[in-house]
């Protein structure tokens, strides 16, 4: 008769392994190889956009009614480009956080396993999302130097509910315009189907970030609770603002100073970033975190 020797689980860790458990699950069944699922051989075609119109930062601009056809294609290619360029720095950050996270903790947890399952994920979206750029011929978009100290120093002091708080922020914000690109015929093939690989993994890793965002939040005070949702904010307010890069503008033969003056001032584009963050902003409120010191930095970044 063989005997059982497993050791005893608490109800926190059962409950926390049921999630990670059905995610594993997911996981397998439902995977990507950017490598061979994407078509990486067939040449740019230059008549399709980077991204759907509607959301490009000049759609809607007096700019935006005066460029050519083929100027609003090459500026969605290159604003596609940094978006993309900005989700590798964000998931470079995502992959330290969730590491620190789970050093030294039980690796024969399935909470454990699902961690490095979505630490291996990331990596391959951040080659993806890295190929992606390079096809569309853009150069190696950077946030600026302030924005990635920031980065930095996020990683280094975030833990708990503000690591996984900001990685839903960005996830969220990147799900529902990726979710209208790779519906979009307009938009070239190939990114198309790099979208539709990161918002059916990415919702795995968004329904972990909410799980664990509450878990933590769980044992926090209202002391911790204000701290922590003022760094979620301003996390926020660098990863949003950091996502075009305004050298898209030159490099699709723009007028960069022009260019940024109207983006600024789009309306249009301010409506799509808060409508896409409307479930988010929800979540936030729902759990504590969407505090009046917070809420500045959300409004100043066109969240809310």
């Amino acid at each position: 008769m063989a005997l059982n020797i497993s050791r005893p689980r608490t109800k926190s860790r059962t409950q926390d392994d049921g999630i990670a458990r059905r995610l594993l699950d997911s996981s397998a069944q439902l995977s990507y190889d950017p490598l061979t699922e994407v078509d990486w051989e067939t040449p740019l075609d230059t008549e399709f956009h980077g991204a759907s119109p509607e959301w490009s930062t000049l759609y809607g601009t007096a700019y935006w009614n005066e460029m050519t056809e083929a100027q609003r294609k090459a500026l969605t290619r290159q604003e596609a480009a940094s978006v993309a360029s900005t989700g590798i720095w964000f998931e470079m950050i995502l992959q330290q956080m969730v590491l620190r996270d789970i050093y030294a903790k039980d690796p024969t947890s399935d909470t454990f396993q699902w961690a490095l399952t979505e630490i291996a994920d990331e990596c391959r979206h951040s080659i993806m999302f890295a190929r992606g750029a390079k096809k569309l011929q853009a150069p190696a978009y950077r946030p600026h130097r302030t924005a990635v100290e920031l980065g930095r120093l996020f990683k280094t002091v975030a833990f708990g509910e503000a690591a996984y708080a900001a990685i839903l922020v960005a996830e969220e914000v990147l799900d529902v315009m990726q979710r209208d690109w790779m519906r979009d015929e307009r938009v070239v093939p190939f990114v198309r189907t790099i979208n539709n690989i990161h918002v059916v993994e990415e919702s795995r890793h968004m329904k972990f970030a909410r799980d664990e965002t509450r878990r933590h939040l769980a044992r926090a005070g209202r002391t911790r609770r204000q701290i922590q949702s003022l760094l979620i904010a301003v996390a926020a307010y660098v990863i949003v603002t950091s996502m075009v890069n305004r050298k898209v503008y030159a490099n699709a033969g723009l007028d960069e100073e022009r260019a940024l003056r109207e983006a600024k001032a789009n309306e249009h584009h301010k409506s799509m970033m808060r409508s896409s963050c409307s479930g988010l902003m929800e979540f936030l409120t729902s759990v504590g975190l969407l505090t009046k010191p917070a809420l500045f930095f959300y409004q100043r970044a066109n969240l809310i």
